[in-house]
């Protein structure tokens, strides 16, 4: 047995062995906690350590048999049995020698010790067991065989004696296992506090059940006093009627009873038998009043009509309540990085405490976004009834957004979380490259989107019109007339669906059924060099011509309506005037390097600058019917989409993907779905965005 007193230094070698110091705990024993003449070890009882002046100590025991021995009384000396010095004995005997203090500090302190047994080696008994840290191992130096040992004899693992090890493992256990204790209290408290809010949830529950149900009780009742008065108010009604008839009757028997008195007495016939014939007229009367003029009949029914089994029904359908087994700790959203000025969305999924995924909506789910400097965003959540909820949101800045999720004011599993918002705006997909084959494109020039989604690509290289379903998936090809000689440069959807091109080398526009089959074609005389065309909403016709700077306004037949001269400075000089488009009153839009607003009549109202400067020159443009004017845009080696508001002018935002980098974007068009799809002409290949 060895007590263990502190621990020791580490070595000033390249080692890691920890020393400690031990002391033997019988030698400390004997040497310090045993009387010297009975070799009994000290105690509080029998043999209590008393000090001698010799500075020795003897237990009690031994002191009061030597005493006796030699028949010392009080006042007397004895000799120490130890070093034999003349001890006088005071008085009170031996119960009167003062006790040994460092003995008992001694005794005091070897009982407050941990008594630890040192773990040795079964094969080597005389060798203390060791423990590794770095190789989770135990071993003795003798069976070590250099395994933890460097090239210099020395350890160059952490190694300490296995009893300290076990010492600090037991810390370590106590440690955690007080952190588990405490980690238990704190579910306790939340359990408990769930327990509580569910009592104070079902009280307000019950009180709010009987306030409607009394609801539903005052209304029964105000019902059955209403049909309690209507009843005593027929009665009343039919009561007066028949007491009227009565106090008629009463009146009459009045008259004859007050005229038939005194004719016993009567002697002259001509009264008599004029008495006579008054009362026989009164007799003829009185069969009016022989009959009630109103009658006793007053039923009450309830089962006259469907009422009784409808308000039955109602009742049973009245009040719904309504629970959860909705474990937040579990739930999850699906949380991306996202593009600034686009709507995005995240979809949380609730799960019962088994993981399974629930099945019914309604849970308290309670939604926070916040930028990164602490401003709150406007976040929708919408509860799809089926355990899912979709949460939406816009953010409107770039940077780092942190979206809170909590259900029953606990959070989801991973909330808050934080997603980017990138200035950049990814196509959602794109389609195409350079050839001829079903999936290429040479030189496409213009877009156009019917009500169906499907898309129609002209591509002038190619001479044909390539049409795409929504998702940009190849449906078919347009050959034919209207694309000869490589000269389709716009086409759009009429209101009658059908589709428009104009071929600027023949001047010609070609009518064209969703199908492919040739309508109508048609030209115009004073045509030069037609490049787009567009149609209002009256089904007019409006094709731009470059080299005259005007737009001609024709009817669906092609017979012209209108010129209109493009005379705002800028314009007529303008090096090239290629882009049409209509406003959501028919406005006529015009692009070259600026974007010009005219009425539909042809009178200039308003002209918006991309940036500013005049720089760089649009290549396609088109309004989305949601108050954006969408165009794209080129300047130098910059390529991008940029979205406008149409009343103010003001640019709202620019699309421009990080990875797939758009060269010499040409026509777009807008779908239903805040979706443009643009023909990147530097690559050709149609891309197809999500924007605002």
């Amino acid at each position: 047995m060895a007590a263990k007193f502190q621990l020791g230094r580490k070595m000033m070698t390249p080692s890691t062995l920890v020393e400690t110091v031990s002391i033997n705990y019988e030698d400390f024993s004997e040497h310090f906690l045993t009387c010297g003449t009975c070799l009994c070890t000290y105690d509080s009882q029998e043999h209590i350590p008393k000090l001698l002046s010799c500075s020795h100590s003897v237990c009690r025991s031994c002191l009061e048999r030597i005493v006796a021995a030699t028949g010392v009384r009080d006042a007397g000396s004895f000799r120490c049995p130890i070093c034999r010095e003349t001890i006088p004995l005071p008085r009170g005997g031996i119960n009167a020698l003062p006790p040994s203090f460092l003995v008992n500090q001694l005794l005091d302190l070897m009982s407050r010790q941990r008594r630890e047994v040192v773990p040795r080696c079964s094969t080597h008994t005389a060798q203390e067991l060791l423990f590794c840290e770095s190789c989770d191992c135990v071993f003795c130096s003798a069976c070590n065989e250099g395994s933890h040992e460097n090239g210099n004899g020395s350890y160059s693992h952490t190694v300490i004696p296995f009893s300290i090890a076990i010492k600090r493992m037991s810390e370590i256990l106590l440690y955690k296992a007080n952190l588990c204790i405490e980690k238990l209290n704190v579910a306790a408290e939340n359990v408990n506090s769930e327990i509580g809010k569910l009592d104070q949830n079902v009280e307000h529950t019950f009180e709010l059940i009987n306030r409607t149900f009394q609801e539903i009780i005052n209304a029964v009742e105000k019902r059955r006093q209403e049909v309690l008065g209507m009843i005593k108010k027929m009665r009343d009604e039919k009561k007066k009627v028949l007491l009227d008839q009565l106090t008629m009757i009463q009146g009459e028997k009045s008259t004859v009873e007050k005229e038939c008195q005194g004719l016993q007495n009567q002697v002259e016939v001509r009264n008599i038998t004029k008495k006579i014939s008054d009362l026989n007229e009164k007799i003829d009367a009185v069969k009016n009043f022989m009959e009630p003029r109103e009658n006793a009949f007053i039923k009450y029914e309830h089962l006259h009509n469907s009422a009784f089994s409808e308000i039955e029904a109602a009742l049973n359908a009245f009040g719904r309540v309504r629970t959860s087994k909705t474990f937040p700790a579990l739930c999850t959203a699906d949380v991306c990085d996202t593009s600034a000025h686009l709507e995005s969305f995240s979809l949380l999924r609730t799960v019962d405490y088994h993981g399974s995924l629930q099945s019914a909506g309604g849970d308290p789910v309670v939604i926070e976004l916040r930028y990164e400097n602490g401003e709150q965003v406007e976040a929708q959540l919408l509860d799809e009834g089926d355990g899912t909820y979709n949460i939406r949101y816009t953010p409107e800045q770039v940077g780092i957004y942190e979206l809170h999720v909590s259900i029953f004011g606990r959070p989801i599993k991973g909330s808050p979380y934080h997603f980017t918002s990138s200035e950049h705006i990814n196509p959602v997909i794109c389609f195409g490259s350079a050839g001829a084959g079903d999936e290429h494109f040479l030189q496409p020039a213009a877009i156009a989107i019917n009500k169906a989604g499907r898309v129609f690509v002209l591509d002038t290289g190619n001479s044909r019109i390539k049409v795409l379903g929504p998702s940009l998936e190849f449906v078919q090809h347009f050959l034919g007339d209207g694309f000869e000689e490589r000269g389709g440069t716009g086409i759009a959807v009429t209101p009658s669906d059908s589709l428009l091109v104009i071929n600027w080398r023949t001047r010609y526009v070609t009518e064209l059924s969703f199908d492919g089959t040739l309508v109508s074609q048609f030209t115009h005389s004073d045509f030069v060099e037609p490049l787009s065309l567009a149609v209002n909403s009256k089904g007019e016709i409006l094709v731009v011509d470059n080299n005259l700077k005007c737009v001609f306004v024709l009817d669906p037949s092609g017979k012209l309506l209108r010129r209109i001269e493009l005379k705002r400075k800028g314009i007529r000089h303008s090096r090239f005037v290629s882009l049409i488009a209509t406003g959501p009153q028919d406005e006529i839009l015009i692009a070259d390097s600026h974007i010009h607003v005219f009425s539909p009549g042809g009178e200039f109202l308003r002209e918006i600058y991309p940036d500013g400067r005049n720089r760089g020159h649009f290549g396609g443009i088109t309004y989305d019917k949601k108050g954006h004017i969408i165009a794209t845009r080129s300047d130098k080696n910059k390529h991008y989409i940029q979205v406008f508001n149409f009343i103010s002018g003001q640019l709202l935002y620019c699309i421009d993907s990080a990875d797939a980098k758009l060269k010499r974007p040409a026509g777009l068009a807008v779908d239903d779905q805040y979706s443009v799809v643009v023909v990147d002409l530097g690559n050709d290949c149609v891309k197809k965005y999500r924007y605002k």
